[in-house]
């Protein structure tokens, strides 16, 4: 089981990656790891939907 700072710490790592640009394959966490989905969100938060910027 994931703490919460290990939470916090992944959801900074996804947004971080998302700004870059990374793939969100590059994920580093196992499925079923409560920090791969907190790392996910922040990835989503951080990274533009694609054609949004269009309007």
């Amino acid at each position: 089981m994931a703490s919460r700072g290990d939470l916090v710490r992944a959801i900074n790592a996804g947004a971080e990656a998302g700004r870059n640009g990374d793939p969100v394959t590059s994920c580093p966490f196992p499925a079923g790891d409560l920090r791969r989905s907190a790392w996910v969100r922040g990835y989503a938060k951080a990274r533009p939907l694609p054609g949004a910027d269009d309007e």
